[in-house]
C-alpha cells in the first residue's frame, strides 16, 4: 500500500482533477489517500468524499499547510509516503514509479520532474518559464514539482513538519544530493499563474520560504542543490534569449525584493494564485465530470 497525503485549503475548484488522476485504475488496497482540509470554507471536503474508497477526509479549522501535513502523517497507514499539493496533477503511473524507485533502494527521497502547463498564460509568463526550464533548479523535483515521496527511513530523518512556508524545500535539505533523486521519466503537471503580477506574487512566496528556511536551519542549507547564477549568465551568450531573460530577471528581482521586505517586517501573507484554479472550474466539480 502507498499512502498519499494531500493538504487542501479551499481547493474545491481543483481537488477532483487531482484525485481523479491519482486514483484512476488503482487496485483494491493499493492506495491510502488522506485529504486534509485545513481551514476550508468551500466544498473541498464534500467533493473529496464523493470519490469514496480509497479517499479519507479529515478536517481542521486551522488553515495551515504544515499543520495539515502533520495531521495527515498521523493517520496515514503505509510507506512509501507521498505528499502531493492539491492543485497539481500526478497520475497513478507516476505514483507507482516513485514507490518502485524507493523500493529498489539507494535513495531515500524521490520526486517527478515538473511540467508547467502554460495554457491561458500571458506571453511574459511563458517567457519566464522558458528560461526557468533551462536552469539547474528545474531538474530538482523536490520543491518544484509539488510532489515528493519518502521511504519510511527517510521520514524518520525529521519529526513533525515545522511551521515554515517552504515545507518541500525543508524536506529536500534533509537529504544530501546522493540521497535524493528526481525521476526524469515521470512528471507532475504544475499549473502556472496566468498573469505577470500573479507570477511575481507566487515567486515572492517561494523566496520568502527560502529565506526563512536558510535563516532558521542554516546547518541544513548546504544540501539545497545547485544554484542558477552560472547557468543564467551562460544564457546571455544567446541574443535570441535576451528579451525572455530580461523578463525572467525582472520577475526574480521584484519577487526577491518583496520577499525580503516581508521577512524584515515579519508580515508574511500566503500569496495564492486563483487564475490557474479558476480555469479548471468547469471540469473539476465532481468525480463524474472528469
Amino acid at each position: 500500500m502507498i499512502s498519499i497525503v494531500i493538504p487542501a485549503h479551499n481547493e474545491g475548484l481543483v481537488i477532483a482533477r487531482t484525485l481523479k488522476a491519482l486514483t484512476a485504475g488503482a487496485l483494491p488496497d493499493e492506495l491510502d489517500v488522506v485529504v486534509v482540509c485545513n481551514g476550508c470554507k468551500d466544498d473541498t471536503g464534500t467533493i473529496a468524499r464523493g470519490f469514496g474508497t480509497p479517499i479519507r477526509v479529515i478536517e481542521t479549522a486551522l488553515g495551515n499547510k504544515t499543520h495539515a501535513l502533520n495531521l495527515g502523517d498521523k493517520v496515514a497507514r503505509a510507506f512509501p509516503r507521498i505528499y502531493v499539493d492539491a492543485d497539481v496533477v500526478v497520475t497513478l503511473s507516476t505514483i507507482r514509479a516513485l514507490a518502485e524507485r524507493l523500493e529498489r533502494g539507494g535513495v531515500l527521497a524521490v520526486a517527478p520532474r515538473p511540467y508547467f502547463d502554460l495554457t491561458g498564460c500571458s506571453w511574459p509568463v511563458r517567457a519566464f518559464y522558458d528560461i526557468r526550464c533551462r536552469l539547474p533548479s528545474f531538474s530538482e523535483g523536490i520543491g518544484g514539482s509539488g510532489v515528493y515521496a519518502l521511504s519510511e527511513i527517510a521520514r524518520r530523518r525529521f519529526n513533525d513538519f515545522p511551521n515554515l512556508v517552504a515545507d518541500d524545500t525543508y524536506v529536500r535539505v534533509q537529504f544530501k544530493r546522493e540521497e535524493r533523486e528526481t525521476l526524469t521519466s515521470v512528471k507532475s503537471i504544475v499549473f502556472a499563474p496566468h498573469t505577470i503580477n500573479d507570477l511575481i506574487a507566487i515567486e515572492a512566496r517561494a523566496d520568502f520560504g527560502t529565506f526563512e528556511l536558510a535563516r532558521v536551519y542554516p546547518e541544513l542549507w548546504t544540501n539545497k542543490g545547485d544554484g542558477n547564477y552560472k547557468a543564467l549568465m551562460c544564457l546571455f551568450k544567446h541574443p535570441s534569449l535576451w528579451l525572455r531573460l530580461f523578463i525572467y530577471c525582472y520577475v526574480r528581482a521584484l519577487a526577491r525584493r518583496k520577499a525580503k521586505m516581508r521577512l524584515r517586517h515579519n508580515d508574511f501573507i500566503w500569496e495564492r494564485d486563483q487564475t490557474s484554479r479558476g480555469a479548471a472550474a468547469p471540469n473539476s466539480s465532481s468525480p463524474s465530470s472528469l
